[in-house]
């Protein structure tokens, strides 16, 4: 029973992650804010998922996996495919300019 539990809070701790979606000229961060945050944590360091700051894995990966990894999801990782080409170049801009890079 309680391994049912902890599946369904996964699943909705991860829906939760993309609901909605941002506004056509959002920034960066307001995108990250919206899309990444819940999983990924507000300071990139990690919460559901993977922490996406200076000392990550993918910080050495480079802008198009992770523009991939955004538009086609990986592993429990939810898709947005909705994002456009400038919706996708800031968010990794955001997260490059986090991460020091």
């Amino acid at each position: 029973m309680r391994k049912v539990g902890a599946g369904l809070v996964l699943t909705l701790t991860l829906t939760s992650c993309s609901l909605g979606g941002p506004d056509e000229d959002a920034s960066g961060e307001e995108i990250y804010a919206q899309l990444c945050a819940n999983c990924h944590g507000a300071d990139l360091g990690g919460a559901v998922g993977p922490s996406l700051g200076p000392d990550s894995n993918a910080s050495a990966e480079t802008d198009e996996f992770v523009e991939f990894t955004v538009v086609n999801g990986r592993g429990r990782m939810p898709s947005f495919p909705s994002l456009d080409d400038g919706q996708l170049d800031r968010l990794v801009a955001y997260i490059r300019e986090v991460q020091g890079q």
